[in-house]
């Protein structure tokens, strides 16, 4: 397994954005309608990385620089993006391990907090969120005045 650090308009990031896409019509009816732009995850204010097996990527993760704002960020966030496994790759930790390096990485960079927003219907996330020291935040960002919209934070 090798986890390298890609920009979010690499074709691989390009096609596991994608299937994350998919899945969230397929839990929620809808994609994710967050604006993003490949900028957001260029360091030293982000960063994206792909998870590649025998030069497969297989799964896929991000941070992107927050500050505070109207939408319920603070300074010094770093807010967690596209976290996907592909189905085939799941319950083999990858989604912890490129968490744990997209935390480092944000911690590098000087960003003092990690949160991100997840949904019930994604009730594994949840799970991997709150085993990995996450815990529950007031919702911000697009989706905080919806009801299925779970939030988390860690203090790095």
């Amino acid at each position: 397994m090798e986890i390298r650090a890609v920009p979010y308009d690499h074709p691989d990031a390009v096609k596991l954005s994608d299937q994350v896409q998919a899945e969230y019509v397929a839990r929620y009816g809808s994609d994710d309608m967050t604006p993003l732009h490949p900028s957001h995850f260029a360091p030293p204010q982000g960063l994206f990385l792909v998870a590649y097996e025998d030069g497969t990527p297989v799964a896929s993760g991000g941070w992107r620089a927050q500050e505070a704002n109207d939408e319920g960020y603070e300074d010094g966030d770093a807010e967690i993006k596209r976290m996907y496994v592909v189905p085939a790759a799941r319950g083999r930790g990858l989604a912890r391990r490129i968490l744990a390096a997209l935390e480092d990485s944000a911690r590098e960079a000087g960003r003092v907090r990690t949160v991100l927003e997840t949904g019930t219907p994604l009730p594994e996330a949840v799970s991997l969120y709150a085993s990995s020291g996450y815990v529950p935040a007031p919702n911000f960002g697009l989706y905080r005045d919806t009801p299925e919209s779970r939030c988390f934070q860690k203090r790095l």
